[in-house]
C-alpha cells in the first residue's frame, strides 16, 4: 500500500507552519517566507522553475528525495487558493501559473464541489468533499506503486496525525521564530498518537528532522 509521507515541511522553531494575516499578497502568512528560505536556495528549486544555479548540500539533497517516488499529493484547500466558500466560477487555478509543480494527480480537501481542473506538465487537480479518508483513499487508488505526499497546510497535517494516517514526516526547521501564525502541533500528543523522532540532520538553513508512526 502506498505510504502517506510528509516531506519538506518547513516549520519555525516555535512551531508555526506559516505566518498570520494570510492572503492573497501573503500566501504564506505576514512573515512566511521567511519558512522556505532553506529551499528557495536550492538547486531543486532552481530546476523547478526552468534556471540553472542554485546551492547543492543537504538541504537540495532532502528537497529532491522529497519528489521522488510521488504518485499523487492531498493539499488543503489553502494551499490550492485564497477563495473561501463556494467557488464564483473556475478563474482560480492555483498559485502556480499554467504549470504547477506536481506532474501527479493532486487531490484538494474542500467542502464545496469542482470539477476536475487539468493542468499542463501532467497536474489534475481533484476537489475532494468527502474529508480526509475519502481524498487518502483517491489519491492511493491515483498513486499506482509510488507513495502519497501530503503537501499541507498545518490544519490538514493536524487531521491526518490526529487520525494516525501519516506514516512519515521530514520537517525542515528554521532558526526563526514567528510569534503567531498556524501552529503545526496545537492541541496534538504525537506519543500519544503513536509517533516518534527517528533523526535529525544539519541541513545549510535548516535542520531537518523525521518523525515516524511507529509499526
Amino acid at each position: 500500500m502506498s505510504r502517506l509521507l510528509v516531506r519538506s515541511f518547513a516549520v519555525s522553531l516555535d512551531g508555526y507552519a506559516a505566518g498570520p494575516n494570510q492572503d492573497l499578497a501573503n500566501p504564506l502568512g505576514v512573515g512566511g517566507p521567511r519558512l522556505m528560505e532553506w529551499f528557495f536556495s536550492t538547486r531543486c528549486f532552481a530546476r523547478m522553475h526552468g534556471q540553472a544555479g542554485g546551492e547543492g548540500g543537504v538541504d537540495d539533497a532532502l528537497a529532491e528525495r522529497g519528489f521522488a517516488g510521488v504518485g499523487a499529493w492531498i493539499i488543503g484547500r489553502n494551499m490550492f487558493g485564497p477563495v473561501r466558500g463556494p467557488w464564483p466560477d473556475a478563474s482560480w487555478r492555483g498559485w502556480w501559473g499554467d504549470e504547477p509543480p506536481y506532474h501527479t494527480p493532486v487531490f484538494v480537501l474542500t467542502h464545496h464541489a469542482r470539477a476536475p481542473l487539468a493542468m499542463a506538465g501532467g497536474t489534475t487537480f481533484h476537489f475532494v468533499t468527502g474529508g480526509i479518508h475519502a481524498a487518502l483513499e483517491q489519491a492511493r487508488a491515483a498513486a499506482g506503486a509510488g507513495d502519497v505526499r501530503l503537501g499541507g497546510g498545518a490544519a490538514t497535517l493536524r487531521q491526518y496525525l490526529r487520525a494516525g494516517l501519516i506514516d512519515e514526516l521530514h520537517l525542515a526547521v528554521r532558526p526563526v521564530l514567528l510569534g503567531a501564525g498556524e501552529p503545526l502541533f496545537q492541541g496534538l500528543d504525537l506519543p500519544v498518537l503513536g509517533y516518534e523522532c527517528t533523526g535529525h540532520f544539519a541541513g545549510e538553513r535548516a535542520t531537518h528532522v523525521f518523525v515516524r508512526r511507529r509499526p
